[in-house]
């Protein structure tokens, strides 16, 4: 009689598992280290060469179940992370009502079909149209919907699916890495650092600008190179990968008609990120001359009967924070309902079912931001700063940079979560770059632009992985493709902010 015996495979485990064995490891940790504090300034800046010893306080059992908990409400020494979970449940629900309405999908699909016979003007065009929704929303999952659409398409036109994977995946990560205002990424490692989400815009905005050029010529040429010969397709001796399938079928079918309801759609939704951006840019802080926001504020508040109905309490654009921005994606959404016409009953139940979609990342940021608890409560904060600041003494801005860069690499392969490693980290790391002379914004812009790297090619992203079994490409052909790629971003990020920490 034989027995099957089944090998266990090894499977890394999800990111609240890594976070609350983090949280498990600090609270050791608490038993161990010295406890410590900085004095700060009137303004509750640390004060540098302040750091003194102070009595231990061991964080226990109890403190471990409840640092997730103090992790979104907050307590005296730890900010709660419930002002950005709040805005991600309520984006999740403006997105929920977005995409029941189709505009999105119908939008990209009727630009599809436009540019067919310009098949390589599609790849510029949707690699951009990708990167925004990366740079300003943080879209990821949602790019899953787009594979099965663009691959037979780009099969039909002579390319492969390696660049239907591409267009999507790597125009995403290039919004991801030079993030401008997303808010699980950009939004998280801000309000960790207690900095405005448009600090640093400037700066991302020409990161992106630079590496989206290097994407989309990359791209480009690999597809140029296999139109002129189909076997340098690195999936050409792969047939299900390189040929239409039968199920497959080729642009010249039935083209989708943007209803009026959908075309207001879009324009609220362009408006939404565009007013976002306005309301976050520290306006006064580029020029200090720059105040016709806050002037056209106060005129408003002014006007009779109007200034009332509005509300007195409007805040400028330059000075919204999350509060502001939660409220403007809520009544946007609201605003979609009356153009889309969409009967009060399912709005609710779209908002709700988009809220309940993104309950886990909202989530996830609260079990990051325990693992700061424990280390406060714990008084070892402190400590490990002081570790790091003797670490850093001597070294110049240049050395901090790129050896943040580098940290950041790893710690994306175990926490893929975006929001979650900038809360499980920004909180010793922003500090840190303080100490070394580096800026908390780029510090923020090098935590984005690791993670969006390294996102493009983790086998532990559900992206990465469901994208190209969609496509039938290996991922091990995929990183043949995309290894040279990698590099040249890696090293264009890494001079770039190496030059802005020296300006």
């Amino acid at each position: 009689m034989t027995e099957n015996k089944r090998k266990k495979s090894f499977s890394v485990p999800s990111a609240y598992t890594i976070l609350f064995l983090l949280i498990v490891t600090m609270a050791i940790l608490s038993w161990i280290v010295p406890a410590g504090a900085y004095n700060v300034d009137q303004a509750g800046e640390i004060i540098s060469d302040s750091y003194h010893t102070v009595a231990n306080n061991p964080q226990g059992i109890w403190d471990i179940f409840m640092a997730p908990i103090i992790g979104m409400v907050g307590n005296e020494t730890t900010e709660g992370a419930i002002s950005i979970s709040l805005f991600i449940l309520v984006i999740g629900g403006f997105l929920g009502v977005v995409n029941k309405t189709n505009a999105l999908n119908d939008g990209i699909e009727v630009l599809v079909h436009k540019y067919s016979k310009q098949k390589k003007m599609l790849i510029p065009i949707l690699t951009i149209l990708f990167a925004l929704g990366g740079s300003t929303f943080g879209m990821a999952e949602e790019t899953m919907a787009f594979y099965p659409l663009l691959i037979p398409i780009m099969k039909a036109l002579g390319l492969d699916a390696i660049v239907a994977v591409a267009i999507p995946l790597v125009g995403v990560q290039m919004g991801n890495i030079a993030a401008t205002v997303n808010p699980f990424a950009t939004g998280v490692a801000s309000q960790t650092l207690n900095i405005s989400m448009g600090e640093g815009l400037i700066s991302r905005l020409i990161l992106l600008a630079i590496n989206l050029s290097v994407a989309i010529w990359y791209i480009y040429h690999y597809a140029s190179k296999i139109e002129k010969d189909p076997q340098k397709s690195l999936v050409y001796s792969t047939k299900e990968a390189s040929e239409p399938s039968e199920t497959e079928q080729a642009p010249g079918g039935k083209i989708p008609q943007l209803s009026s309801g959908q075309k207001r759609v879009l324009w609220i939704f362009a408006l939404t990120f565009v007013l976002m951006v306005v309301g976050l840019v520290p306006w006064q802080t580029i020029n200090t001359e720059w105040t016709f926001f806050d002037s056209f504020a106060e005129w408003l508040k002014n006007v009779p009967l109007l200034g009332s109905i509005i509300g007195q309490d409007i805040v400028a654009f330059g000075n919204w924070y999350f509060n502001e921005i939660t409220m403007l994606f809520l009544a946007m959404a609201i605003a979609i309902k009356f153009a889309y016409r969409i009967p009060e009953q399912k709005f609710v139940g779209y908002f709700m079912e988009g809220v309940k979609d993104f309950v886990s990342v909202a989530i996830v940021v609260a079990l990051a931001r325990g693992i700061q608890v424990v280390m406060d409560a714990g008084m070892i904060t402190d400590t490990v700063l002081h570790w790091g600041e003797l670490v850093l003494q001597g070294s110049n801005k240049v050395v901090f940079t790129v050896a943040t860069y580098i940290f950041y690499l790893p710690m994306t392969f175990l926490i893929p979560s975006t929001s979650g490693l900038a809360a499980a980290t920004m909180g010793i790391i922003g500090p840190m770059g303080e100490f070394a002379g580096v800026a908390s914004d780029i510090v923020v812009s090098i935590y984005q632009a690791a993670a969006g790297l390294v996102n493009m090619l983790t086998p532990t992203s559900a992206v990465v992985i469901g994208a190209l079994q969609i496509a039938n490409v290996n991922i091990s052909t995929w990183w043949k493709w995309a290894w040279k790629l990698a590099l040249l971003l890696l090293l264009i990020s890494c001079s770039y902010f190496v030059i802005l920490t020296l300006i």
